[in-house]
């Protein structure tokens, strides 16, 4: 057995980097998801109550603001608690490498051969790699960290506040440009056809069930509107 069989290699690291892409799109998906759903259902309970056009946009343009802030700064927050992690196990591994390099060599054996790889193998494989910088193996082996794959917090927190901005928009836009008589039908079918939409693209990158995943959406957001649409009718109601 080689040793390229044995640790990362050029097509390992694609893979990693193309995983890396599917995340951040799903994530795209998902943030666009919350911005339909949340705005749609604030923009119903308003149109519901009887709220003139002034009162829907100025509603929905802040419910929109309001979400992709808050977007942003979870995300920024989440990130930088995972990649102040990172960069700590990264100094911690670095370190261990200095100080105790005969403990992180009988690791990095043990590690070769719980994948199979015979001890006489791990053991040249193990000795080779230190010849050169041993830090970007032990971290993929051992934590799983790719350090050319930290994620950025600040771009993290800009992905997710414009993923939030354009779902939120769709049903927006449609309710603003529609008559007042017939703006809550208008945006119900909008909704849930980029429900639907999302849907799919969801299923398409997660390789699942398309109509599983649409359904799921669409029937949740549709409970979701009827719900702020019964609270937008009592509250107009008792106003």
């Amino acid at each position: 057995m080689t040793v390229q069989t044995a640790i990362p290699h050029e097509g390992e690291t694609h893979e990693s980097s193309h995983q890396s892409t599917l995340n951040w799109l799903r994530a795209g998906v998902l943030g666009a998801n919350d911005g339909i759903v949340s705005v749609a259902a604030i923009v119903m309970g308003v149109i519901a109550a009887g709220q003139s056009n002034t009162v829907i946009a100025t509603t929905g343009l802040a419910a929109t603001v309001a979400g992709a802030v808050s977007m942003a700064l979870g995300e920024y927050v989440s990130v930088s608690a995972q990649r102040d992690t990172e960069q700590a196990l990264i100094a911690k591994e670095r370190h261990e490498l200095t100080h105790l390099p005969r403990e992180e060599h009988a690791e990095m054996v043990a590690i070769l051969q719980g994948y199979g790889v015979s001890a006489a193998t791990a053991e040249q494989a193990v000795t080779e790699i230190e010849q050169g910088d041993p830090l970007d193996v032990h971290l993929q082996l051992e934590l799983g960290i790719d350090p050319e794959e930290l994620t950025s917090p600040l771009v993290a927190a800009f992905s997710s506040a414009g993923a939030f901005t354009v779902g939120a928009a769709l049903p927006l836009l449609a309710v603003l440009v529609s008559p007042q008589s017939i703006a809550a039908v208008v945006l119900l079918a909008v909704t849930l056809l980029t429900l639907a939409l999302t849907g799919a693209i969801s299923a398409g990158v997660s390789k699942t069930s398309r109509l599983r995943s649409m359904l799921r959406l669409v029937l949740g957001g549709a409970a979701g509107l009827a719900v702020t649409y019964g609270v937008g009718l009592l509250i107009g109601t008792s106003l």
